[in-house]
């Protein structure tokens, strides 16, 4: 049956969706319960399923054109290189963006020519590898951050103790170490700089 020359209903319809149900299970598994626990970015959270999402449509659509291969990876590659103006990406923002747009490409324009089985496997060794990076190749990096500190009593050495508990009480961060730097002795008020490993402590202002 058809309506204004498009068809009601294609058997393509539970391909679709046996296929988003792949896509969804595997991008919930990286992005919810890999990416999200080490990263504590919830706007990052909602961009990657709808730019997922949006893929993986664009793509089974347009496979329905009988899109090549070299359509295909131009818009992977469109995709790809997507830029937000308004705040910088880092590295692995970026990475992931890639990664689960890459998966929505493999999950909707795999045919006959690739298993479930193939496809279900490519899915598991991506998601496998970022497991391993994450939670165990994964190195800190250290960063740092000055702060003019008031109570220049607790600049002393023999009360660093002292300085470095009160600082992470207000930072809310786990501080390796702390520096000393310029001292104003008549607003008495220091310039101290702290050192503390990225990942999921952020500083509350």
């Amino acid at each position: 049956m058809e309506f204004l020359d498009i068809p009601i209903f294609s058997d393509d319809f539970y391909k679709m969706m046996f296929k988003l149900f792949i896509n969804l299970t595997f991008l919930t598994i990286i992005i919810r319960f890999i990416y999200y626990p080490f990263s504590k970015r919830k706007d990052f959270v909602f961009t990657y399923y709808l730019i997922s999402l949006i893929v993986f449509f664009l793509c089974f659509a347009l496979k329905k054109f009988e899109m090549d291969l070299g359509m295909a990876l131009g818009l992977f590659a469109i995709f790809g290189i997507l830029r937000y103006r308004t705040d910088a990406i880092s590295q692995k923002e970026i990475t992931y963006l890639f990664v689960v747009i890459g998966i929505s490409v493999i999950n909707a324009l795999a045919n006959k020519k690739m298993s479930y089985a193939e496809i279900i496997a490519t899915n598991t060794i991506i998601m496998a590898i970022l497991v391993l990076i994450e939670k165990y190749w994964s190195l800190k990096q250290e960063e740092s951050k000055s702060i003019i500190y008031e109570n220049i009593e607790n600049i002393k050495p023999e009360n660093y103790a002292i300085l470095k508990s009160d600082l992470e009480s207000r930072t809310g961060l786990i501080i390796n170490r702390i520096t000393i730097g310029e001292v104003n002795f008549l607003r008495d008020t220091a310039k101290v700089t702290i050192f503390y490993f990225n990942g999921n402590q952020e500083i509350t202002n």
